[in-house]
C-alpha cells in the first residue's frame, strides 16, 4: 500500500479523528474454533527494566542502585514474582494476572539495535529487521500478509491507535486506524454530506467512510466513559486518555465484526531525571500502563482466553544511577499479558549485574532478542507458518529462533 493515499482519507467523524482505508481480508485462528486476539504496545521512551522489575536476588542491584531499590518485604516496595524479581508496586494488575497465570515478563531482552538513539532503536523495533532504516514497512503489518486465510476472524485485519500508522504496521496488508476522543465531533449533516461526496466519486472510500463510522460508534466516548465506571473529565489528563483509549480498543478488539491485530503507543518513558525507580514521573507511567492493562481485561473479558498484549519498548536504560536518573540503556523487559498466555514466570537468562556482566560496563546485558518472543507469538497464537516468520517477516533472523511455550493452546 501507498502511504500517501492516507492523507485524502483523514476523516473527522464522532468523537475522534479517523484515518482509514481498505480492511476486508479474513484470517483464521491458529488451530480451528479459536479467535485469537494480539494487541501490541509500545512503550515508547525506553522502560527502565530493572526499574520496573527488580532482580532483587542479584547481590550487585543494591550496589548499582543505591536507595532507590524495590524490596519483596515491603508491599508498598515492591510486589514478589518468583523470589528473584520483584515487580514494581505501582503495577497491581499486572501482579495480579502473573499469579493467576495470564501475565509472563521476559526480562535482559532486547533488539539486535546496541546503540542509544530513540529513533534508531524504534526503528528496529518496528521493522523487525536486524539494521536502521531497511525497511518501509513493519513486522506487524508483515505479519498480517502472512496470516492463514478463513473466515474465523472478522474483516479489520489491522488497527491502529493514534493520528499516524507507526512503522510496526505500516505496509501492504490492509489496516484501519482510530484517534482517540479529543477532536471536535462531526455532526450528522456533515457525515451525510461527506457520505453523499464519496458515493458520487469514489464508491471504494464511502465503502470505508461508512466502516470507519461504525467502528467510532463502536469506540465511542460514551461507551469508553461507561467501562471506566465515571465520566471522564472535560480536558483528560494522560491516564485518562489511556483508559478511555483501552477502554474503546478493547471494545473494537470484542467486536464479532471488528478487528484482531492492533497496536497502540503509550509514550513518556524516556525519565532521565529524579530518583527512580520511585518519583513521580515514573511511577506515573507505570500507573498509566496498568491501568490499560486492567481496563484492556475487563474489556475484553468475554474473550480474554483468546487475547494476548504485548508491551515492548525500544530499549532500557543504564542499571548504575548517574546522580540524577539513568540514561539510555540496552536489554529491558517485555510484557504479555492476556488468557491466552502461558504465564505466572519470569522468562530470563540472567546475565547478572557484576561489573565484568554489564554490556559496555553499564547496561544489563541482552540476552534474550525480543524478535524470538514475536515469532513465538505469531506462530503459536495467530497460526503463522515457521517459515514465513523467516521469510518474509523477520529476514535475515534465522539464528533467532521462536519461543516454545508462550501460548496456552
Amino acid at each position: 500500500m501507498n502511504i500517501g493515499h492516507v492523507s485524502r482519507r483523514q476523516i473527522l467523524a464522532g468523537t475522534g479523528a479517523l484515518i482509514t482505508w481498505a480492511y476486508q481480508t479474513r484470517i483464521a485462528g491458529a488451530v480451528p474454533g479459536r479467535d485469537p486476539r494480539l494487541l501490541v504496545i509500545n512503550l515508547r521512551g525506553g522502560l527502565d527494566g530493572v526499574g520496573a522489575v527488580a532482580p532483587v536476588g542479584d547481590p550487585d542491584y543494591h550496589r548499582l542502585r543505591g536507595e532507590a531499590v524495590l524490596s519483596p518485604d515491603d508491599p508498598a516496595r515492591g510486589l514478589p514474582l518468583d523470589g528473584f524479581f520483584v515487580l514494581h508496586p505501582a503495577l497491581p494488575t499486572l501482579g495480579r494476572l502473573y499469579r493467576s497465570g495470564d501475565a509472563l515478563i521476559a526480562h535482559a531482552v532486547s533488539t539486535p539495535y546496541r546503540q542509544r538513539s530513540h529513533f534508531d532503536a524504534q526503528d528496529v523495533l518496528e521493522s523487525g529487521l536486524p539494521g536502521v532504516g531497511r525497511s518501509r514497512s513493519g513486522w506487524l503489518n508483515r505479519a498480517l500478509g502472512a496470516l492463514p486465510r478463513g473466515d474465523r476472524l472478522g474483516p479489520a485485519s489491522g488497527l491502529v491507535v493514534g493520528a499516524t500508522v507507526p512503522l510496526l504496521l505500516r505496509g501492504e496488508a490492509e489496516v484501519l486506524s482510530w484517534m482517540p476522543p479529543g477532536y471536535a465531533a462531526a455532526g450528522e449533516d456533515i457525515r451525510g454530506r461527506l457520505a453523499d461526496l464519496y458515493r458520487h466519486t469514489d464508491p471504494e472510500l464511502l465503502r470505508v467512510f461508512k466502516a470507519a463510522l461504525r467502528l467510532d460508534d463502536l469506540s465511542g466516548e460514551t461507551a469508553a466513559q461507561a467501562a471506566m465506571g465515571r465520566a471522564a473529565p472535560s480536558r483528560p489528563g494522560a491516564l485518562d486518555t489511556a483508559r478511555m483509549t483501552a477502554a474503546a480498543v478493547g471494545r473494537l478488539l470484542l467486536d464479532p465484526a471488528g478487528p484482531r491485530v492492533g497496536a497502540m503507543d503509550l509514550s513518556g518513558w524516556d525519565t532521565h531525571v529524579d530518583g527512580e525507580p520511585f518519583d513521580a514521573r515514573f511511577v506515573g507511567q507505570l500507573e498509566r500502563l496498568d491501568a490499560v492493562l486492567h481496563d484492556l481485561a475487563e474489556s475484553l473479558a468475554p474473550v480474554w482466553r483468546q487475547t494476548i498484549v504485548c508491551a515492548v519498548t525500544e530499549f532500557g536504560r543504564t542499571v548504575r544511577l548517574n546522580g540524577s536518573g539513568t540514561d539510555h540503556g540496552v536489554g529491558t523487559v517485555a510484557i504479555l499479558a492476556g488468557g491466552a498466555v502461558r504465564g505466572g514466570r519470569v522468562l530470563a537468562d540472567w546475565p547478572g549485574l557484576g561489573a565484568s556482566a554489564l554490556y559496555e560496563g553499564r547496561d544489563l546485558l541482552p540476552t534474550l532478542d525480543i524478535r524470538s518472543l514475536f515469532k513465538g507469538l505469531l506462530r503459536d497464537h495467530l497460526g503463522v507458518d515457521q517459515e514465513r516468520l523467516v521469510d518474509a517477516i523477520f529476514p535475515d533472523s534465522a539464528g533467532v529462533p521462536p519461543i516454545d511455550d508462550l501460548v496456552r493452546l
